[in-house]
């Protein structure tokens, strides 16, 4: 799979007409050489490097890959993995070059040879095709299980907890009572002369009332 997706990366990327707009394929040119003299350089140690110091790491002696890491790494007595894997089947140790050859062969063929092939295959195998598009829908599925439920929890700790009872009956609770009784106090400080009046009369009616029902 990783040598198909990195072959067909190249094939898309630097084979075949380009996709972009004529303004921009204006501005497209190679790198200068301050550019690609190092690109140069680290290509050679990409390619050979492996070969170079394989040694280092157990791809040869165990000792001398030891004495070169100075006891950086330590291996315990017994274990005998990396001496093993030289001693694997045949089949084993081509396996990943077997594969390789498929992935570019796969590649060439349904993005240089038959361009038209994995929009064919796309339609033929829709479900399979947007199963993979999709990623397994395993973001539809974590989205489902965790992102929403845990927005719906967070929701209504916010509105019923925080806000209905820390907020309902705290600080926000008290102060809109407070403004909501001032508001209706207020209102009875109306500045006319005969509602004061009025409310006297009737503070005094009230009061004659009290001490007369008391008196008897």
């Amino acid at each position: 799979m990783t040598s198909f997706y990195s072959w067909r990366l190249i094939f898309l990327t630097f084979f075949g007409a380009p996709r972009a707009d004529e303004r921009t394929m204006a501005h497209v040119h190679e790198s200068p050489a301050i550019m690609t003299g190092p690109l140069l350089f680290l290509t050679v140690g990409a390619v050979f490097a492996g070969w170079f110091a394989k040694d280092w790491f157990g791809g040869g002696d165990f000792e001398e890959m030891l004495t070169f890491w100075n006891g950086a790494l330590f291996m315990a007595e017994g274990h005998n993995a990396l001496e093993n894997a030289h001693h694997v089947p045949g089949w084993v140790k081509w396996a990943p070059f077997v594969a390789m050859i498929t992935g570019l062969s796969l590649a060439i063929v349904m993005y240089k040879l038959v361009p038209s092939l994995p929009r064919t295959l796309a339609n033929t195998f829709n479900g399979v095709y947007r199963f993979a598009l999709n990623k397994w829908y395993f973001d539809e599925l974590y989205d489902k299980i965790f992102v929403k439920p845990a927005f719906a929890l967070g929701y209504g700790f916010w509105k019923s907890g925080d806000g209905a009872i820390i907020d309902g009956c705290g600080p926000d609770g008290v102060a809109a009572a407070c403004r909501n009784i001032a508001r209706r106090v207020s209102a009875i400080q109306s500045g006319f002369v005969y509602h004061y009046a009025f409310a006297m009369l009737i503070g005094i009616a009230a009061l004659v009332s009290y001490t007369i029902w008391k008196m008897g």
